[in-house]
């Protein structure tokens, strides 16, 4: 069997894709769009990840309220990953502190990681995409 017939014979290789949010839950599109994206991967059987840094930090926020804005609050939504196998959440540790904000504010349980360690997760993707 030649090495790309038995590659074929395992199945679909699994890639590492990581997503990194970093706008404002509303005002945009791209943080809906990214959660539409990491469903849509996670579908595949992919190795998905989601990052929070900049203002994207906000999507976690609890207790959002969009109503004054006329936008359905999507939030929510985050707690439905883990049904898609999407466990891996990680946020900026520096992002949180610029907004007085800590893991205890968050909607989901996350890891937070230094601006290091932030960077040896990403050297490890095969694909990232920022939103």
């Amino acid at each position: 069997m030649s090495e790309q017939q038995a590659a074929q014979a395992s199945g679909p290789k699994v890639k590492k894709f990581m997503f990194v949010n970093r706008k404002a839950p509303y005002g945009t599109i791209y943080a809906l769009e990214s959660l539409e994206v990491v469903l849509i991967t996670a579908t595949f059987d992919q190795d998905v990840s989601l990052v929070f840094m900049d203002d994207g930090v906000y999507e976690l926020l609890k207790g959002q309220q969009t109503k004054g804005i006329g936008i359905k609050n999507f939030s929510p939504s985050y707690r439905a990953l883990e049904g898609y196998d999407v466990e891996k959440l990680y946020v900026d540790q520096h992002s949180l502190e610029q907004r007085g904000l800590t893991e205890k504010d968050l909607l989901v349980p996350v890891e937070v990681l230094d601006a290091q360690a932030m960077g040896a997760l990403m050297q490890q993707q095969d694909v990232i995409l920022s939103f």
